[in-house]
């Protein structure tokens, strides 16, 4: 599984690598107030995708700790007001019978 984990990245990054070599074209940005900026298709395209993509994923990361946090928590309460273990109490005297 992890050969196949190693496989995704790798042809992920050489993609990546082709996609850039193939558009490393300057692009205008029209700003406001008359300014422009002039920046790379690649750099544009990873930078609009990190923009859309990293506050998902620390969601995403906050509300799993948040699960975590929650489930852990009564696991806790609970060992920690477990009773202690019960003493023997001696057995009762048996009463004596008349008969014997």
């Amino acid at each position: 599984m992890q050969f196949l984990k190693t496989l995704f990245w790798v042809i992920l990054a050489v993609v990546l690598v082709l996609f850039a070599h193939a558009n490393w074209n300057v692009v205008t940005i029209r700003l406001w107030g008359g300014l422009a900026a002039d920046v790379k298709l690649p750099v544009l395209v990873i930078g609009a995708f990190l923009l859309g993509f990293l506050p998902t994923l620390v969601l995403y990361r906050a509300r799993i700790w948040s699960l975590k946090r929650r489930l852990e928590a009564p696991s806790h309460a609970h060992v920690a007001n477990a009773p202690g273990p019960v003493a023997a109490r001696p057995p009762a005297p048996e009463a004596e019978r008349p008969d014997a």
